[in-house]
């Protein structure tokens, strides 16, 4: 299949793999650009600049194939090295760019003047043109039904997609609730150039996560995930635990008085108790509605073969088979 994300990114298929905290390591980017589709490495999980440039070369290893790195830009106290991630990104001569989070526009000189492609995650239309006119090669338009962070607005893929379509000039993804062929073929008559895949590929046998996080996602319904720090306008889409139900319980005793230090011990270094050591309860995790989707661990090369054959048979069996002669 050939799209404008297909031909920007020099891949088979029009799939990405979201970067994920604590997921997103060279197993699984490795695994999904084997399979055709475009995988990448979660930067900040990396501790250092040091371990990143380590984890680009393990990921060389491990495939030919174009990966991406993610780089999330967030307000910080401390911030991370962000140049020496930069400088890490360089020279490990990774193509290929995912950032989210804060205005990446200070960083991009660094990243085109080496040919690497930026594409920016985006919970909004205005966001999107934003991202566009700085000089991001693509966007990521990030539905509220995503996992993680959907923005303020609330404003579904259904609507969010055309909008984005009306507006914009460079190629965009789909993400959030994309799991399938549906969701591909969906995405693609709505505008998309391709879907960014989170979740999904969490549930996958290459995933470096632990088994209870995968049977979680399995075992949960598209009414499994909760909104969290809405009153701190830090809105995250997480999956139900004890934990999570801990958390919303003093948003909710708190209200207006809440400050992100009341939440300290439920969000704050939870990561790698969960998806490393598999502690289901320690606190909130992010995890789209598209769990409701997902039904099985396969192989991420399964995984995109399966969408690949069954987005063309809709294609051309069902939409082509509507159409009067």
């Amino acid at each position: 299949m050939k799209t404008r994300i297909t031909e920007l990114f020099g891949i088979e298929h029009p799939i990405m793999q979201g970067g994920m905290h604590f997921v997103g390591f060279a197993e699984l980017a490795a695994a999904v650009s084997n399979a055709g589709g475009l995988g990448v490495i979660t930067g900040l999980t990396q501790r250092t600049p040091d371990d990143l440039a380590k984890e680009i070369a393990r990921c060389r290893e491990m495939t030919d194939k174009p990966f991406g790195v993610n780089l999330t830009f967030l307000p910080s106290v401390n911030p991370p090295d962000y140049p020496g991630y930069v400088k890490a990104i360089i020279d490990g001569g990774v193509k290929i760019v995912e950032t989210a989070g804060n205005n990446p526009q200070k960083w991009l000189p660094a990243l085109k003047e080496v040919g690497i492609k930026v594409v920016h995650k985006c919970t909004s239309v205005r966001h999107a043109l934003k991202a566009e006119s700085i000089g991001c090669d693509a966007v990521s338009v990030d539905g509220f039904e995503c996992g993680g962070h959907p923005g303020e607005d609330d404003v579904p893929n259904f609507i969010l997609l055309p909008r984005a379509a009306e507006e914009l000039k460079i190629p965009f993804l789909a993400s959030g609730g994309m799991a399938n062929a549906r969701s591909l073929v969906a995405a693609l008559a709505m505008g998309a150039d391709g879907m960014n895949m989170g979740t999904r590929f969490m549930a996958t046998k290459e995933a470096p996560i632990h088994d209870h996080v995968k049977q979680a996602i399995v075992a949960a319904s598209e009414l499994d995930t909760r909104l969290i720090m809405r009153s701190l306008r830090n809105t995250e889409r997480v999956l139900i635990n004890a934990g999570v139900e801990r958390l919303l319980e003093k948003e909710k005793s708190l209200g207006a008085a809440i400050k992100f230090e009341d939440i300290i011990p439920e969000v704050a270094g939870v990561y790698p108790k969960i998806m490393l050591e598999g502690e289901m309860d320690a606190g909130a995790w992010s995890c789209g509605m598209v769990v409701g989707l997902i039904h099985d661990i396969p192989t991420c090369q399964d995984l995109i073969d399966q969408i690949m054959t069954e987005a063309r048979g809709l294609i051309r069996d069902r939409l082509e088979g509507l159409l009067a002669a």
